[in-house]
């Protein structure tokens, strides 16, 4: 597939694999990915790497946004992009759209004050979006040259953790990346009907899911108008991100002895079905990069705009 790519990045490909023999071995070990993965850095990960450096501009931070559910890889994509970047000698950060959650407390108020549905963190609506703001204006250098903190949430205790264990960056950096499962994500048209059990039974008059839309209309529109590219990894239907989500979960229980039930996986996924139906049907047209997941989790395919 590396002869997707524009030409002179294949080639820059081909040589820089070589180059990194040693570090993908390491990656891939530390990862604790099968060694069929280095074919999916070869063809995808690697040329998309050197694609994105290509399209930052001397003197700019290029800010990137990921868009991909739970299961989908922006974890790994991301951790090797910083690879190769590192190698490029290219300043890089990221934070995910996770870690900018409102605070437990401010949701609590929030499931009062709009929608008890509003408690659980995920949706649009559930995020400190001035945060994001923040963050990406500090890195990107747009408030100066300095340290910066980026936000961490804990999600063992559903909260904020404190600004003391915030990891810390020298900005501004080079290329920005900014992760979460509704990065980039635009509001819905002419929806208003429920789509799950979720929605019928605990939203029937619509006031949660008009909020969360919203929300995208307003605030997220802002955030996400910081991104100067957006790559997707695109999960084949929404079947997917519920049997993925039973999977991550059923691996928690038998290590852990925790995890949610199979019945509780469900509601949960009911809570992102809507903005990841309408992600699905619209986002690929607009990506600049979609990275086309097949049921295996596997790359089937990607698409350059």
């Amino acid at each position: 597939m590396r002869d997707s790519w524009p030409e002179a990045i294949a080639g820059r490909a081909a040589q820089m694999y070589g180059e990194l023999d040693t570090a993908i071995g390491r990656f891939i070990a530390e990862h604790q990915l099968p060694d069929s993965f280095c074919r999916v850095i070869d063809d995808y990960y690697l040329p998309l790497a050197l694609w994105l450096a290509g399209q930052r501009r001397s003197g700019q931070t290029l800010v990137v946004g990921l868009c991909g559910g739970q299961g989908s890889g922006k974890s790994t994509l991301t951790a090797f992009l910083e690879l190769v970047w590192s190698q490029l000698e290219m300043r890089s950060a990221g934070f995910s759209l996770d870690d900018i959650y409102l605070t437990r407390d401010a949701r609590r108020q929030l499931a009062r004050e709009v929608h008890p549905l509003l408690q659980t963190r995920g949706v649009p609506g559930t995020h400190d979006v001035p945060l994001g703001l923040e963050t990406i204006d500090a890195l990107s250098g747009r408030r100066g040259p300095g340290e910066f903190a980026i936000p961490l949430f804990d999600k063992s205790v559903d909260d904020r953790a404190p600004v003391a264990q915030w990891p810390r960056r020298r900005a501004p950096v080079d290329i920005l990346l900014f992760e979460g499962w509704c990065v980039g994500a635009r509001p819905w048209q002419n929806a208003e009907a429920p789509i799950n059990a979720l929605e019928r039974r605990e939203d029937p008059d619509g006031t949660w899911r008009n909020y969360v839309n919203s929300q995208l209309r307003g605030p997220y529109g802002e955030l996400f108008g910081r991104l100067d590219l957006l790559l997707m990894l695109k999960v084949p239907d929404m079947d997917c991100v519920l049997e993925w989500r039973r999977l991550q979960e059923r691996k928690l229980r038998a290590r852990s002895g925790g995890g949610m039930s199979d019945d509780g996986i469900l509601r949960f996924v009911q809570h992102y079905e809507r903005v990841t139906r309408n992600l699905l049907g619209e986002m690929p047209d607009r990506a600049d990069c979609v990275l086309e997941l097949g049921r295996d989790h596997g790359i089937a395919g990607m698409r350059l705009r």
